[in-house]
């Protein structure tokens, strides 16, 4: 059954995938995603940093086909956070899923994101398990994600510790779902990686009930990936003291 979006159509998804020269995955990307919620109506809002890839021309053209995915075309590279902020807040849906746009994700957990929150959450967050794949993308993973596994659960377990959020197993990863009626009552402020815990606890602060299913993640296929969590991860840290006891504005 398809039940794509007529004008004026309310779509019940937005889903917003911010990109920087991303237009290689994004034309594997948009279709499996349009297909994977043929039987729902969605949105698509792609928010562009200035790419200079042909972003903007595949959107529109893809646009042609699906009549529901919009660019927002920003000046350039201005952070993850105030991207998706800019999308979640175009968005017109009942819900507002954002996920990556370099493939690291599949459409089907997109799906699995949404029959989650259905069951009476607010929030749903994926946490990544690592896909086996053919060899070659074996062999990245192994100098990427594997070598960076034991980082990343320590500085959740001192995200979980000194945040008070508990109960989760990933606070940092940009593919989640949440009510648009709980976005609407928050107020961020964060522009780079850590709006994506930002909203976790603001969340968390005004009762949000909140849940993580597991997602597969892959190696990235095509381009770079624009994260050097090392390089922020200073920041990062501060910015969390600051929000959990301070609650004041971010660090420069």
């Amino acid at each position: 059954m398809n039940v794509k979006n007529s004008v004026g159509d309310k779509p019940i998804i937005s889903i917003v995938l911010p990109t920087y020269k991303e237009r290689d995955n994004l034309e594997i990307f948009i279709p499996q995603i349009e297909s994977e919620f043929d039987d729902i109506r969605i949105e698509i809002i792609v928010v562009d940093d200035n790419s200079n890839d042909g972003t903007r021309d595949l959107v529109h053209r893809l646009n042609e086909t699906y009549k529901n995915i919009s660019l927002v075309e920003r000046p350039g590279l201005l952070g993850i956070g105030s991207a998706l902020r800019d999308g979640y807040n175009l968005a017109r849906g009942e819900y507002i899923l954002s996920s990556d746009a370099d493939l690291s994700f599949v459409s089907c957990d997109m799906r699995a994101l949404y029959t989650q929150i259905l069951t009476g959450f607010d929030m749903v967050l994926g946490y990544k398990v690592v896909s086996g794949g053919a060899q070659e993308e074996r062999q990245k993973k192994v100098m990427t994600q594997e070598l960076m596994l034991p980082v990343g659960k320590a500085c959740n377990l001192i995200v979980r510790i000194v945040s008070g959020v508990g109960g989760l197993r990933e606070y940092n990863t940009n593919f989640r779902i949440i009510r648009s009626s709980i976005w609407k009552k928050i107020d961020t402020v964060e522009n780079r990686n850590f709006f994506l815990f930002e909203t976790i606890f603001r969340a968390s602060q005004c009762g949000a009930k909140i849940a993580e299913i597991p997602v597969t993640f892959h190696a990235r296929r095509f381009g770079e990936s624009k994260l050097n969590f090392l390089q922020q991860a200073p920041k990062y840290f501060i910015d969390l003291i600051r929000l959990r006891f301070f609650d004041g504005k971010p660090s420069a």
